[in-house]
């Protein structure tokens, strides 16, 4: 198993890193469900630059993510 590296994702990307077993979209929808459960990770994310309308997750906001949830 290949150790997770902190590196610009995708959103999508991201998504199915930690549901890999599902199709993108719906990788996607969990996981900000996640982030939102999260006590003030979406704050967090969006202080750093991150907005909904975003395709991507920079090195900052995946360490954040990954600080939150864990490693996928």
């Amino acid at each position: 198993m290949e150790c997770f590296k902190i590196r610009t994702y995708g959103r999508m990307e991201l998504a199915q890193a930690y549901c890999p077993d599902m199709n993108p979209r719906a990788a996607y929808h969990k996981l900000s469900l996640w982030i939102d459960r999260y006590p003030n990770l979406r704050e967090q994310l969006a202080a750093i630059g991150a907005s909904p309308k975003s395709r991507t997750y920079t090195p900052a906001q995946v360490k954040l993510i990954v600080e939150a949830l864990g490693e996928p």
